[in-house]
């Protein structure tokens, strides 16, 4: 008891609570504590999305009948190809993906049926729009699927596969692409709002002169600087709390691992976020130059930390250089805890990391800092 009684009457609880009513007053900072982390996190979560779906196609029917156009309709009844134009020849056709008003083309032989009912190799040319190679080969990947599966239906004889594959999805069994990017973009959000936060805020005390009238008070450098973090790092978990609401009552995101580990590493990933802000802090005398700075040092973090693309779609060169990367470890975690419900036992290497991460650069950062203010 005394011992919280001289903690509630220590010049460190005098700052805190200086540091939490000024937090209050700065309207400004409370609104970038909950309104972007929101709409980024629903941005995000809608936007990215590797599927494709309502794919223009175009299609030439040479044929004219009921097995070609039996054909088009399973290739447009599942709407990842919606039936834009019927053109006469493939000239026009391929003009029509030239100019970008189809994706993708569909020629159809006027032998089509009588190789059928002759049982020969009925051929259709597809064209595809390749500038976009993702959409381009998932696109040529639905067709020959969807194609091959019409002609096994149209065979008489149809011959029973040697091997048949039964696949079963772990984890995410609808392969929903938002369980995979908004808990990649959790940690983002996180990063970008921990980072900027608590740049901003050592920075305008610099601008407003605060910080050397702090100076003036007996209160030691750890003092200021701790009574600076704890605030922060309250207010910063509560932004844990709105992405977790969001990702679950939005995108319906499943919660399988624990919730205490998963805040705990989550709090030790803001005490990085934290430290990356207060080394801007150090390294930058206005905003603005911590704005521009930490663009510079946010961008490559999100492009390596596998939140968008995975690590294993990297050149050898950036899958180890994404280990330096502290997002990528927390990314790994959040995956790990909320879809695959895997605890620290095989979450350890990156818990190491994260800890490994706040300490170097706490401890840089609060150098620094000290250092500036002696």
């Amino acid at each position: 008891m005394k011992i919280i009684n001289r903690f509630f009457n220590s010049r460190l609880w005098a700052l805190i609570l200086k540091e939490i009513n000024q937090i209050l007053r700065n309207k400004q900072l409370v609104l970038l504590l909950t309104f972007p982390p929101t709409i980024q996190l629903l941005i995000y979560g809608f936007a990215l999305n590797p599927d494709v779906h309502d794919l223009k196609l175009g299609i030439v029917d040479y044929a004219k009948t009921y097995e070609s156009r039996e054909m088009v309709s399973a290739l447009t009844e599942n709407r990842i190809f919606i039936p834009k134009q019927y053109l006469s020849n493939e000239r026009d056709l391929g003009e029509q993906v030239r100019q970008g008003k189809l994706t993708a083309g569909l020629v159809i032989p006027p032998e089509f049926k009588r190789n059928l009912s002759e049982n020969k190799t009925a051929e259709v040319q597809v064209m595809v729009d390749g500038v976009d190679a993702n959409t381009a080969g998932i696109a040529t990947g639905y067709i020959n699927q969807i194609i091959s599966q019409f002609s096994r239906q149209l065979a008489e004889n149809p011959v029973p596969p040697l091997i048949n594959p039964q696949t079963i999805f772990l984890y995410n069994p609808g392969l929903k692409s938002s369980w995979f990017f908004v808990p990649g973009m959790m940690g983002v959000v996180l990063t970008l709002i921990s980072s900027l936060v608590s740049s901003l805020t050592v920075v305008s005390e610099k601008d407003s002169g605060t910080l050397e009238q702090l100076l003036m008070t007996p209160a030691e450098a750890w003092e200021i600087l701790l009574a600076k973090i704890v605030p922060l790092f309250v207010m910063i978990m509560g932004d844990v709390f709105l992405a977790l609401t969001v990702g679950r009552l939005v995108f319906g995101v499943p919660f399988r691992g624990n919730f205490v580990l998963f805040l705990g590493l989550s709090g030790l990933y803001v005490f990085v976020g934290i430290g990356i802000g207060i080394m801007l802090a150090t390294l930058c005398a206005t905003q603005q130059q911590v704005m521009l700075t930490s663009f510079f040092v946010n961008l490559p973090l999100i492009q390596l930390s596998g939140a968008i693309a995975p690590i294993e779609t990297m050149p050898i060169f950036f899958k180890y250089l994404s280990l330096m990367n502290p997002l990528r470890h927390y990314v790994a975690i959040v995956r790990g805890i909320l879809l695959k419900g895997i605890g620290l036992d095989v979450l350890w290497p990156h818990a190491i990391a994260l800890l490994l991460f706040a300490i170097v650069l706490l401890s840089v950062s609060i150098n620094r800092f000290r250092s500036q203010l002696s």
